[in-house]
Formats: C-alpha cells, sequence, structure tokens
C-alpha cells in the first residue's frame, strides 16, 4: 500500500506543507520505479511494431518509457499531473504503460472519483492512436479495448478500495483521538469540580472556626479585668477552635495533595445530628442562640440534605457573628419526608457598626449557599425583614 496522506475528497492536495519523503516512502516508491521499469520492457518485447517505423522510433519509445518511470518519483506531489504527462506519452510509447498503470493507482487513492474518471476518459482517447502505432493482428479492436478497460477499472477499484480503507482508519483515529480528549475534558471537569466542592467546605469549616477565634480573642481584648476562670475558659476555647481549624485545614490541604484514590478516607460530613453540638458549641463561645425543631427524628433526614442544612446553619451563625455580634439568633428547622425540609435563621442587626476589629468576610458565603442549595434542588432567600431582622431561609427537597 501506498504510503502517502491521504487527500479528502474536494480538498486540495496539501503541496506546501508535504512531509518529507520517509524511510518507507523510499522503499516504495524504489519498488514503483523497478515494476514500471520490468513492465515497460516487457510489453515493448512482446508487442508489434509499424510494418515500417520512422527511424529512431524504437529508441524513442524506450527513452519514453524511462521518462515515464522516473516521473513517478514526483507523482507524490503531483498526481494528476504526472498521470496526464503518461497518458500523452502512453499514445505512441508502449514502455510506458507499467507507469501509466502506477500512476492511475496513485489517483485512485488521493484524488475523488471525478478526477480519477477524467483521467481515465483522457487515457482511452489516446488509445486509437496507439493502437494504430502498434498494431495486433492477431486480436480485433474491440478486444483490446476491453482489456485495456478491464485492466483500468481494476486499478481504478484497488485504488479507490485503498482510499475508502485509508478514510476509515482516519475516521477511526480521529474518533478515538476524540474521545481520548472528551474523557480528559471530563477528568478536567471532575477535578475542578472536586476543588470547588473542597473549597465550599473550607470555606464552611474554616469560617465557622476562625470567626469562634476572633470572637472570643476580642472578649479578651476588652475585658482584660475578667475573672481569670473566665478568662482561661476563653482561652481553652481559643486553643480548640485553633487545633480543630487547624486540623480542618490540614485535612483539606491533604486532599488537594493527594491523587484520587490515594490516602485515608474522608472525614464523615456533618449532618443534621451533629447539629446541637454546633449549636452548643455558639453558645459556649457566647452567642445568644434559640433552636426550635419541628423534625420529629433528626436521624431520619437523609444525609445528603442533612449536611446541606448543617451547612446553612453553620454559614447563618458565622454570618452572625461577623455582622451581628451579641445578638439573638433564632434557628428553626422545620419539615417532613415528602414535604421538604425549611431551615431559617433570623437575627437582629447590630444598630451601630461593627467597628474596628470587626471580622473580615469574602462575601462569598451567601454565594456558595445559593450554589449549593441550587444543585440540591432547593430554593434560597436571604436578606432583611421589614422588622429590621436578617433572614436566611433554605428549602431542601426532602423525597417520601
Amino acid at each position: 500500500m501506498l504510503p502517502e496522506v491521504l487527500v479528502p475528497a474536494g480538498e486540495a492536495d496539501p503541496d506546501a506543507v508535504r512531509p518529507r519523503r520517509s524511510r518507507r516512502d523510499w522503499i516504495v516508491d524504489s519498488v514503483f520505479f523497478v515494476l514500471a521499469l520490468l513492465a515497460g520492457a516487457l510489453v515493448v518485447g512482446n508487442v508489434e511494431q509499424i510494418d515500417d517505423p520512422p527511424p529512431g522510433f524504437l529508441i524513442a519509445d524506450i527513452v519514453a518509457g524511462f521518462v515515464g518511470c522516473c516521473l513517478l518519483w514526483v507523482r507524490r506531489r503531483w498526481p494528476v499531473g504526472v498521470v496526464v504527462a503518461l497518458a500523452v506519452l502512453g499514445a505512441f510509447s508502449a514502455s510506458v504503460s507499467g507507469a501509466g498503470i502506477l500512476a492511475l493507482f496513485t489517483v485512485a487513492v488521493h484524488r475523488p472519483f471525478r478526477v480519477v474518471a477524467a483521467v481515465a476518459l483522457l487515457g482511452f482517447a489516446t488509445l486509437p492512436i496507439y493502437i494504430a502505432l502498434h498494431p495486433e493482428s492477431s486480436e480485433p479492436l474491440l478486444v483490446t479495448s476491453l482489456f485495456v478497460f478491464l485492466i483500468t477499472g481494476v486499478v481504478i477499484g484497488w485504488g479507490m478500495f485503498v482510499r475508502a480503507r485509508r478514510q476509515l482508519v482516519a475516521s477511526l483515529r480521529q474518533r478515538a483521538e476524540r474521545a481520548e480528549a472528551e474523557q480528559q475534558l471530563r477528568v478536567e471537569q471532575a477535578q475542578a469540580h472536586e476543588r470547588a466542592r473542597i473549597a465550599r467546605e473550607m470555606h464552611d469549616v474554616l469560617a465557622h472556626r476562625i470567626s469562634l477565634l476572633s470572637m472570643h480573642a476580642g472578649a479578651l481584648e476588652f475585658r482584660p479585668d475578667a475573672d481569670p476562670e473566665e478568662i482561661a475558659r476563653a482561652a481553652g476555647v481559643v486553643r480548640a477552635s485553633a487545633h480543630q481549624a487547624l486540623q480542618d485545614l490540614r485535612e483539606v490541604i491533604g486532599v488537594l495533595r493527594e491523587e484520587p484514590g490515594d490516602g485515608d478516607p474522608e472525614r464523615p460530613q456533618p449532618t443534621l445530628e451533629a447539629l446541637p453540638a454546633l449549636l452548643e458549641e455558639s453558645r459556649e463561645a457566647g452567642m445568644h442562640v434559640s433552636h426550635e425543631c419541628k423534625v420529629e427524628d433528626l436521624a431520619a433526614v437523609p444525609a445528603g440534605v442533612g449536611r446541606n442544612a448543617y451547612r446553612i446553619v453553620q454559614e447563618g451563625l458565622t454570618n452572625a457573628r461577623k455582622h451581628a455580634r451579641g445578638a439573638t439568633v433564632d434557628v428553626t428547622l422545620d419539615g417532613a419526608a415528602g414535604l421538604g425540609l425549611t431551615v431559617e435563621v433570623r437575627n437582629r442587626l447590630s444598630l451601630g457598626a461593627a467597628g474596628h476589629h470587626s471580622i473580615p468576610g469574602a462575601g462569598t458565603g451567601l454565594i456558595g449557599l445559593s450554589e449549593r442549595t441550587h444543585l440540591a434542588g432547593g430554593k434560597l432567600e436571604h436578606g432583611r425583614t421589614p422588622t429590621g431582622d436578617f433572614h436566611l431561609r433554605a428549602w431542601l427537597p426532602w423525597p417520601a
């Protein structure tokens, strides 16, 4: 088979960017050149010449055949031009026939059928001249024409088959490359999604821990005359919160550094069963938190729904510590299977500014909650109420 680069139907041959001839190309071209010489010599030795040929006619035939064989070396760059030149030479030269067949095969491999048919018709147009110069006394003209037509049809059919096979291989290769690229894209999207999830978890966890640290550190700063027992208790909470924040940060960074599937499994994510501990932790930090739970059994809430509800309450408490220090926070849970779960966090807004020592915020907490709730199929509302409260309300689907 020819090693040329396949040119799709209807497209020009990319001559300017054709790669250099490889070692396999040199071998194939050399074999074609030798086959064309042998075929030309065989044909010249077996055809009958005209009765009184001009001087040097046989030599001109052999020279034309050699030139035609040499043209095969450039058939990769100009396949149509070469086959047209060989068709013209073949009108009087019998030794060109082998090179013409090989050039026609190349055109059939690399050009659409309409081009192949055109050059084949050109070859048939020169057939009467060839028969006149090389009469076959033993065979009639019709038999010779049918023989040439059969040889041409076989060569064209073989070339078109090679073309179709190469197109199929190229199509399969493109599909494989496209599938590999799509798989790589899916992997990158999955990695980006996982990193975004880890970033949300980092924000939810660390913002809560660090806000507790800031609140207790502020209490120690503004009440240096507090009782030693109270100062020790606040310092203990600061130490515990800092230790837990470092532990959470270490685990998140470990997940980011590890390859998928490596290392220890991640810690179980908190659900609604861990909500009382979260509220108690906030109360110990000095917050005024009231809690009303209308859900009969927190353990019956699905893990995914409970995890999202826990993060919503956690973010609401964190925002209250940042922007409404000292205000009472009301947390309400209501819902049932089939009706959905409603989570509400309400707190009074501060009367004055937060002050110079207010806890900084990136402003992405509520955005993350909105995305989390939307992905879960729920709804999230937040903002000021007419009574001056800040209201955070989320509804999450709870399948029956």
